[in-house]
């Protein structure tokens, strides 16, 4: 069980994910900088208890339109080798201490338990509290011989406009980044996906689809 600690991080991930968010192939807000929010996500448990697992809906209110992005990430208390890639920052947490935290799509931790959520062997976490299942979080599961475990080394990830792509042996696990408000339910062709809700601006709330494993 994830402890959720009530304290700083200096800097911010806002502060953090603000410069990094336009490198990203998947940005849409082109020639201008993000005026960023947290607006949704949730959590996840990592079994050996050593790594933070979240999953973060950001509102981009820069543009036009509002864009709501979907970036999972993990907090390690080490550097994560071979992942230099991947490295978001480094914050200081007022508990916990230095932490580094990455793309969590590079990270075989979160790839784990997300393949665990999509196959039934995990459970959705609140995003701010400590051990409550977050019931909102809904997943069409794939059947367990269908879906490999994970393993410990880095997968083969692979970011464009549309998302960012995972293979994981004979599947492709197909992470959203640009979520839509009128995506949900089973995705077509999909063995398992991962649908959950965020915030809008008039204070309502839209649902889309976070993850879609498939066959490669």
């Amino acid at each position: 069980m994830s402890v959720i600690h009530k304290t700083t991080m200096a800097p911010t991930k806002l502060e953090l994910l603000t410069p990094w968010l336009p490198a990203q192939p998947w940005y849409r807000g082109a020639g201008h900088a993000p005026e960023l929010s947290r607006v949704g996500g949730f959590r996840l448990d990592d079994p050996a208890g050593e790594v933070g697992i979240e999953f973060v809906v950001l509102g981009d209110a820069s543009g036009e339109r509002p864009v709501w992005y979907h970036v999972p990430l993990s907090y390690r208390g080490a550097p994560l080798a071979g992942a230099e890639q991947a490295l978001i920052g480094t914050s200081e947490h007022g508990v916990l201490g230095q932490r580094w935290i990455y793309d969590g799509t590079h990270d075989p931790v979160l790839v784990a338990q997300l393949l665990a959520l999509l196959q039934g062997r995990a459970e959705a976490q609140m995003q701010s509290e400590s051990d409550a299942p977050d019931p909102s979080v809904t997943v069409d599961p794939a059947a367990a011989e269908a879906v490999p475990t994970g393993s410990s080394s880095a997968p083969d990830v692979t970011s464009g406009p549309d998302g960012t792509r995972l293979a994981i042996g004979s599947l492709t696990l197909d992470v959203t980044r640009v979520l839509r408000p009128d995506e949900d339910g089973r995705a077509a062709a999909a063995l398992a996906h991962v649908s959950a809700g965020w915030r809008l601006p008039d204070g309502g709330e839209a649902r889309g689809r976070f993850a879609v494993l498939r066959d490669a």
